[in-house]
């Protein structure tokens, strides 16, 4: 029997906390939407969902830059709501706007060795890659103010890919290490794995804006078409009778997502050269159009209302809040502060 099934007088079935956070980077694209946002509304459903704009963490390679974040952080929420999260069902809300995360985040970094957070896999990985200027103290704390989205609004479970596991097993330590010190006061979550696709972009590689092979989420109908008529397909096709391998093929990863029913057809006409690079990108063209205008049109009305999405903030930020400065003030009692 389900919740809403439950007869009256009941107890009904408690919600399970889950939190999900974003750094705010701008407008986002499909590779948001097939790897994150669908997942945040199908989990929104059934669990009692925080979801944050992380704008703090987006200062760790962004301080130099940041007169930018507070726009991006609105884009992010435009096609948050866009994508079909119901700010009734969750709560959406931003990092920086709620003080008790910075306080605890020192709190938690007085606990944790610095060996711990040395070993994260990414930490000298992304040095190497972004220069030694984002070698600085945030960078290191990285996932002690990780730790504390999760924990301060009482995340249970955290919905990561395979790849996210050891940033949410240190996560882990610290909380229990926290417990350990001063008593069961946070709660240690569990990882909530999700199988997010790696979603091509235009050039065959993972989409990124970084990139520019990115179809974002508020590009017309036209600009995505001229974006798909670009795409890399299979080399080895050169001409429309040639068999093709739609395997490795990155228009044919978008078929398999919004063309499901014609795929096995699409592909044994690939194959066997009966269909052009051409006319299978014109096709999913189509097919990725319509799958994209409800939610372009949701992307319209809120963006030509910025209000509202800043009452929806407001609302969500308030709501997080008051959970936060309760799991705060009973880590300072725990504490003796």
């Amino acid at each position: 029997m389900s919740v809403a099934q439950t007869k009256a007088g009941e107890p009904q079935a408690k919600r399970r906390r889950i939190m999900a956070g974003m750094r705010p980077t701008g407008r986002l694209h499909v590779g948001h939407l097939l790897g994150a946002l669908q997942n945040f509304v199908a989990l929104s459903q059934t669990g009692d969902c925080f979801f944050e704009v992380a704008d703090v963490h987006a200062l760790t390679t962004k301080f130099e830059s940041s007169g930018q974040i507070a726009s991006d952080v609105l884009e992010v929420v435009i096609d948050w709501l866009a994508a079909g999260l119901d700010p009734e069902a969750c709560t959406i809300y931003v990092q920086s706007r709620i003080p008790e995360i910075s306080e605890l985040a020192l709190l938690l970094s007085m606990i944790t060795p610095v060996s711990w957070l040395e070993r994260v896999p990414t930490y000298k990985d992304q040095i190497n890659a972004l220069g030694p200027a984002v070698a600085t103290h945030g960078f290191l704390g990285y996932p002690i103010l990780q730790t504390v989205d999760i924990a301060i609004v009482r995340g249970e479970r955290v919905p990561v890919g395979q790849d996210q596991l050891p940033n949410l097993e240190l996560s882990r330590e610290i909380v229990r290490r926290f417990n350990h010190l001063y008593g069961p006061v946070l709660a240690e979550p569990e990882a909530l794995l999700s199988d997010t696709p790696l979603v091509p972009g235009t050039d065959g590689r993972k989409m990124s804006k970084s990139y520019q092979n990115a179809i974002l989420i508020s590009d017309d109908e036209a600009a995505t078409n001229a974006k798909i008529k670009t795409m890399f397909t299979d080399p080895t096709k050169i001409h429309k009778t040639d068999p093709g391998h739609p395997e490795t093929c990155p228009v044919f990863f978008f078929q398999r997502v919004f063309n499901a029913a014609a795929a096995d057809d699409i592909a044994l006409r690939c194959r066997t050269g009966r269909l052009g690079c051409v006319e299978d990108k014109a096709d999913m063209a189509r097919h990725l159009n319509a799958y994209l205008a409800p939610i372009r049109e949701r992307r319209a009305r809120f963006e030509s209302n910025r209000a509202l999405v800043e009452e929806i903030l407001g609302d969500g930020t308030a709501r997080a809040r008051s959970v936060a400065m309760k799991t705060l003030a009973e880590v300072k009692g725990a504490m003796g502060l």
